[in-house]
């Protein structure tokens, strides 16, 4: 596809792939992208994976109908975008190599050479002409990994956002930006909000018509959304009021309670998600209480601790730098019931967090006791 009369696009779609990175399921595939700029001098912004270089080299030849590159843009040095680099270095040995330089050293641990005939370093705000077209260049450090770049072409107002802005799921594949968005973020680049909000300022002084992102679709029309969205991650606010029940159960009673408390949330009018840790998509319930206000823990105490999901669970959300969030919990045991006093312990960490007063605390069974809790917690939660 064409970007723009210059810039085309010459990624390839993952339909393979069944974990990204080893853990993150993806129904959708992936996407692995890379763009091409035709000029006086032409530029490629990043490769892909490996698996998929004799196919991209395919792309690339096909576009350029006879010519050479001038430059390779590498922006990020994981390997679903830098595995190509090899290869396309062997084939085109004239190009020369623009990256942090940071990148070249990667380079180096992945392929033995550092390029060194052939580098361009750059840092922050150097310029690459290339005819009509001049790129401008701003670090992204820890966005997610140290070397990253992102690359600003201000002929068409286009943006080259390495992995901001991406998302889970082929390029072709029809499905909201949001929710895939979000769980690749929160997954991927959470821990990284004080970086990314210092990227997105430095953006934020750009005129930016287009987003090409290294993963995703090309993102076009009204940027607001997007830019907004992002900006809640990075400072790790809510998008959304409402309420994620988050619950493991082991005989059915701790479950017979969370629902219970999502009826009394849906007759409140309060919008709410149910997540069952042991059966879910555990980064899509993770992205989910980075999207609401609310979240209520539900579990057993088990082994004198709390159930494994659960404690994986938190351990995600904390990792992830999760704050600014209300927090209410469900326990459940026959004899000791410990389990809010170790998911407290767990969140201690976590900035801002407000947590609720009327804690259910489920004795075995749920009883007439117990619905009194919940309805109780229901309406402080509902406030």
């Amino acid at each position: 596809m064409n970007v723009t009369q210059d810039i085309k696009y010459i990624g390839v779609n993952d339909r393979e792939v069944d974990l990204f990175e080893g853990q993150y399921n993806v129904p959708n595939g992936m996407a692995y992208n890379s763009y091409l700029i035709m000029d006086e001098k032409i530029a490629v912004v990043d490769t892909v994976d490996a698996r998929f270089t004799e196919k991209w080299l395919l792309n690339l030849e096909n576009e350029l109908s006879g010519k050479s590159p001038d430059y390779l843009i590498v922006q990020h040095m994981e390997p679903d975008h830098s595995g190509s680099i090899k290869a396309f270095c062997d084939k085109y040995p004239e190009t020369a190599v623009v990256a942090n330089a940071k990148a070249f050293n990667m380079i180096k641990n992945f392929f033995g050479t550092d390029l060194s005939d052939r580098q361009i370093a750059v840092g922050e705000n150097d310029t690459l002409n290339l005819g009509k077209h001049t790129l401008t260049f701003i670090t992204a450090p820890m966005v997610h990994w140290p070397e990253v770049i992102m690359t600003y072409d201000s002929t068409d107002k286009v943006l080259f956002s390495a992995d901001g802005f991406g998302k889970f799921g082929a390029f072709d594949c029809e499905e909201e930006w949001l929710d895939e968005a979000r769980r690749y973020y929160i997954g991927i680049v959470g821990k990284y909000g004080v970086q990314v909000n210092a990227v997105l300022k430095k953006a934020a002084s750009l005129d930016i018509k287009t987003i090409c992102a290294l993963h995703g679709p090309v993102l076009t029309g009204d940027l607001t959304p997007y830019l907004a969205t992002y900006t809640k991650w990075a400072t790790y606010e809510p998008e959304a009021n409402g309420v994620l029940i988050a619950y493991t159960s082991i005989y059915g009673n701790t479950k017979k309670a969370a629902l219970l408390l999502a009826d009394e949330f849906t007759a409140n009018g309060v919008k709410n998600e149910v997540y069952d840790l042991a059966r879910c998509d555990i980064y899509e319930a993770v992205g989910k209480a980075f999207k609401y206000d609310k979240v209520v823990f539900a579990t057993t105490t088990y082994n004198t601790d709390i159930f494994p999901k659960m404690r994986t669970f938190i351990e995600y959300l904390t990792a992830r730098n999760f704050q600014n969030r209300t927090v209410a919990f469900i326990e459940n045991g026959s004899w000791g019931p410990m389990a809010t006093k170790v998911m407290k312990n767990m969140l201690e960490s976590s900035k801002n967090l407000t947590v609720c007063e009327n804690n259910v605390t489920v004795l075995s069974g749920v009883n007439e006791q117990t619905e009194i809790a919940i309805k109780n917690l229901a309406n402080e939660l509902s406030k």
